[in-house]
């Protein structure tokens, strides 16, 4: 189905990714955070682990598990199957490896941001629960209400609009190559019943999404992973040949220069982004919601859900698919690409498992999607929207996911491409210039832990001098 933005949004994406804006935020970005951190991200892996098994520190709060469950659920959708398929047939196979840069580079923008959103976390007296995220650290650490409002709005225009169109697009797409899909009624039943089962989970509140997506996940996750790695064995003979390929690719000049807008660096850029959100402020919304002793613990559990979208599992898919004989080309990129990579070594069981796939992964990104809105609403409003206006706002949510699987594929991508750039656009400044909060929030952390403490953070023992919900003497931790 046309719509009559599209040639509007494409447009602006083409001014955001053609001149290299966005691509050069987060590379200059991710090399200055992990240079001036010292790459948190990879020296204090063994401690994320730790960190993930604690449990919360009061009896109602969410864990900093089930607040990476959150952000890994929106992170681990059909981008990591669609978006790595089209990255590699309209880009190359290099585009895996500029996946993987973007990924290491970004998980120090992600330590960053989560970092911040648990220092300017607020407490809600009706839930006892805490929630915040980057608009929140901009109004309080910058005093830029308008800027915090106007980020809001990218994030509700990414997460219910553009992410939430291309979810529920890929999650129908899947089903066309089977017998019984119809083009022209097809496409509006599969929108219907997301649309129902949406509603059914965002109806029943913020406790019941982190629940869910804590135990579909991990499941979804480790099944797709196995089966991608037994394909990878079947293929073995293939793969020295493959990850050849992939790093020639990489740093060939025609593939990587030869027209920035369809080179493997920039399907790389713009679909490692898509899949891992690093730097766009958006996992923040999750991780202010969990309550753990020091903000640092939950930076580096957001830096390691970026690891498991891209270095896991959209590297399952780009293996995969790369280990087998068929031929990437712009022909079949997208779902077909991946089916067919299944479909010889699996047969027709192989279309059935990654439509299985694509349908539990893109329930998971709407639900987790539409998690870190609830913040962004109350943000713009400034106080907790009444029942009337969360009711209206779940209604319009709703409907956009019945109108995603209705809509076109370029579409759905330019719109989630566009909104993703906007947010990177606002984000990625605030937290290079807030920087020196987590640069002290981490030498906390570290000098603690030397001293065989588990660390508490004290707010104005680190610098911060704007009043806080959390982190001092007196209040909650």
């Amino acid at each position: 189905m046309s719509n009559p933005l599209h040639p509007i949004v494409s447009v602006l994406n083409t001014a955001l990714y053609d001149f290299y804006i966005v691509p050069l935020f987060l590379i200059v970005a991710g090399v200055f955070l992990s240079v001036r951190l010292g790459f948190p991200q990879v020296r204090y892996l063994i401690e994320t682990f730790r960190v993930t098994r604690e449990k919360p520190l009061h009896k109602h709060g969410i864990s900093s598990f089930a607040a990476l469950m959150v952000s890994t659920a929106s992170r681990v959708g059909t981008g990591n199957i669609v978006g790595v398929s089209s990255a590699i047939c309209l880009g190359g196979p290099g585009a895996i490896f500029w996946m993987w840069v973007i990924a290491i580079l970004g998980a120090a923008s992600a330590f960053v941001e989560s970092t911040l959103a648990q220092i300017y976390k607020r407490h809600d007296d009706v839930s006892g629960h805490s929630y915040g995220g980057p608009s929140y650290y901009i109004h309080t650490a910058l005093g830029k209400r308008w800027l915090g409002v106007l980020f809001s709005g990218f994030v509700l225009l990414t997460y219910i609009v553009g992410y939430n169109l291309l979810a529920s697009y890929n999650i129908q797409d899947s089903l066309t190559g089977y017998k019984f899909y119809d083009k022209a009624s097809t496409p509006f039943i599969v929108g219907f019943i997301l649309a129902a089962l949406f509603a059914l989970c965002i109806w029943e509140g913020a406790k019941k999404i982190s629940t869910i997506t804590s135990y579909l996940v991990p499941f979804m996750g480790t099944i797709y992973v196995i089966v991608a790695f037994g394909i990878i064995i079947y293929n073995i003979s293939n793969v020295p040949a493959m990850f050849g390929t992939i790093f020639k690719n990489a740093f060939s000049f025609d593939a990587g220069f030869g027209g920035f807008a369809g080179s493997c660096i920039m399907y790389g850029i713009k679909r490692g982004l898509y899949s891992n959100e690093a730097g766009m402020g958006s996992a923040p919304n999750a991780s202010a919601s969990a309550s753990v002793s020091h903000p640092v613990k939950q930076g580096l559990v957001q830096s390691l859900s970026v690891f498991i979208d891209t270095l896991l599992i959209c590297s399952a898919t780009a293996l995969m698919c790369l280990s087998t004989n068929i031929e990437p080309s712009k022909d079949i990129s997208g779902i077909i690409y991946v089916q067919k990579s299944l479909a010889s070594v699996l047969g027709s069981n192989g279309a059935i498992f990654i439509t299985f796939s694509m349908c539990l992964f893109g329930y998971t990104t709407l639900i987790g999607n539409y998690y870190y809105t609830e913040g962004c609403l109350r943000f713009i409003l400034n106080r907790r929207p009444t029942k009337k206006i969360r009711n209206v706002f779940k209604t319009i949510a709703t409907a956009i996911v019945f109108l995603g699987a209705t809509s076109s594929a370029s579409f759905a991508w330019d719109s989630a491409d566009l909104c993703q750039g906007l947010m990177v656009l606002v984000n990625i400044p605030v937290i290079l210039i807030l920087s020196p909060i987590a640069i002290k929030a981490l030498k906390n952390y570290t000098d603690q832990k030397k001293k065989g403490l588990e660390p508490v953070y004290i707010a104005k023992e680190c610098g911060v001098e704007q009043p806080t919900d959390y982190w001092n003497p007196g209040q909650k931790l």
